[in-house]
């Protein structure tokens, strides 16, 4: 009867430690899957801010979707100058490449990423950053930035300048007045004055 009850009671641990390892690999394999969807999540919305501040200029997704604590560095005049200076750079050339991961605390909590993108525009180009983070029901920008660099693409808005090189071999004909001290010939004419005395 000990023996029995003893295989019993040890049966039981068994089944136990079996049913405790299911759970711990439901559980791992829950949160994997949450870390992964979360990172896909996170990489869309990346790009969806892209899309809408860059692209489509649209200053109210840009203010709704600020944290509380970039709201209050960003405040509504500050955003809208944000966004004009986005404007006045025109339509962006080319597909926009923007590179970033999300990261995770602990593996597997609190997402967030930052990302980098160069923004071609005809005349030159700019640098646009965002971080973001997931900290409770939905994604947001914790902070933002978009500077624009001064160099040119390509030769074509800098060729005006090479006609206006050019103009200096012209410069010869305006020293052409020298010809004009050939004038001193003309000076010759005083002996023919002096002829008089001949006389």
């Amino acid at each position: 009867m000990k023996l029995n009850t003893r295989l019993r009671s040890s049966g039981q641990v068994v089944v136990i430690l079996v049913i405790v390892l299911v759970l711990l690999g439901i559980g791992y394999w829950w949160l994997n899957s949450t870390k992964q969807e979360m990172a896909k999540e996170g990489k869309g919305f990346a790009n969806e801010i892209v899309q809408k501040i860059v692209v489509q200029h649209d200053v109210n997704f840009f203010g709704s979707h600020l944290s509380p604590q970039a709201r209050m560095n960003l405040p509504v005049s500050v955003q809208q100058e944000f966004m004009n200076d986005i404007v006045q750079m025109g339509a962006s050339v080319g597909a926009i490449d923007l590179q970033g991961q999300i990261e995770f605390e602990s593996q597997f909590f609190e997402p967030h990423g930052a990302f980098h993108a160069r923004i071609n525009y005809p005349a030159r180009y700019a640098d646009f950053d965002v971080s973001i983070s997931h900290p409770v029901g939905r994604w947001q920008i914790d902070s933002i930035a978009f500077v624009k660099q001064s160099q040119q693409f390509g030769p074509g808005p800098a060729s005006p300048s090479a006609p206006a090189a050019s103009l200096s071999p012209s410069a010869p004909p305006a020293s052409s007045p020298a010809p004009a001290s050939s004038a001193a010939p003309a000076g010759s004419a005083a002996p023919g004055g002096s002829a008089p005395p001949g006389g």
